[in-house]
């Protein structure tokens, strides 16, 4: 892959947001050529900044040229067993590549950079992808199968109309103009209380002459206080007999 160094740069050190940025120590090799052939291994303090999937590192913080780059394609992001605590490696998948050992200053940053290079790949960012689109066409598949299925009638509101048990009833406080239609029929008048000819105390029969009268209740209505007016003529009428009655003992 070719890189032009002037861009790479410039995004280096451009205000885009960076993904993640801390300070990591670099394992540095060097091969020494001699009678015997042996290597040390440094470590080096350097300035790491994310964006997308290049890694950029730096001499430093304030540095605006990058020392160098790691592209985060074909690779994998792995800890490792080190001399030094909180190490991790970029391995990649060409045998011949370099991997690029990293260490930590603590557990959490080590977890956080483990975290970010491992999901910077356009790889991974391609199965992210794919799992999406795969979850979007099972929430629309699911939500056309909820249109076509028939949705439940509910009738609970009017249950009781039809239950044969129930025809016929009206619920209390109710007139009969309120319950489908109204009522062909008033409910039946209670039979009127007649005073005998012969009373227990022998007085006439005074109650005949609420006989002649017309009950206020008319054949269309059923108005309980008419009817409650009508039947108390009678009662008093019955108590005034029975109280003169009682005089005359």
């Amino acid at each position: 892959m070719k890189l032009n160094e002037r861009s790479v740069a410039h995004y280096a050190t451009c205000d885009s947001p960076a993904d993640h940025a801390g300070f990591l120590h670099k394992r540095v090799e060097r091969h020494h050529h001699h009678h015997h052939h042996h290597h040390t291994t440094s470590y080096h303090r350097r300035w790491f900044i994310l964006k997308g999937n290049l890694l950029f590192y730096f001499e430093d913080r304030e540095s605006r040229d990058p020392l160098g780059l790691v592209v985060l394609e074909g690779c994998t992001v792995e800890l490792c067993e080190a001399a030094e605590e909180f190490a991790f490696a970029i391995r990649f998948d060409d045998a011949g590549a370099k991997a690029y050992v990293l260490v930590a200053d603590c557990q959490t940053a080590m977890e956080g950079w483990v975290k970010v290079l491992s999901r910077a790949s356009f790889d991974y960012m391609r199965l992210v992808v794919r799992e999406l689109e795969k979850q979007l066409e099972d929430v629309r598949k699911s939500l056309a199968a909820c249109h076509k299925s028939p949705r439940k009638s509910s009738s609970g509101r009017k249950r009781h109309f039809s239950n044969p048990a129930m025809a016929g009833y009206i619920p209390a406080g109710a007139s009969c103009s309120d319950h489908d239609g109204g009522c062909s029929k008033p409910p039946p008048l209670p039979p009127r209380r007649r005073l005998a000819a012969g009373s227990g105390c022998g007085a006439p029969a005074t109650g005949l002459s609420l006989t002649g009268q017309e009950s206020p209740v008319s054949p269309e209505t059923a108005c309980f206080s008419k009817l409650h007016n009508w039947y108390g003529q009678e009662i008093a009428e019955i108590r005034r007999d029975r109280a003169v009655k009682c005089q005359e003992l």
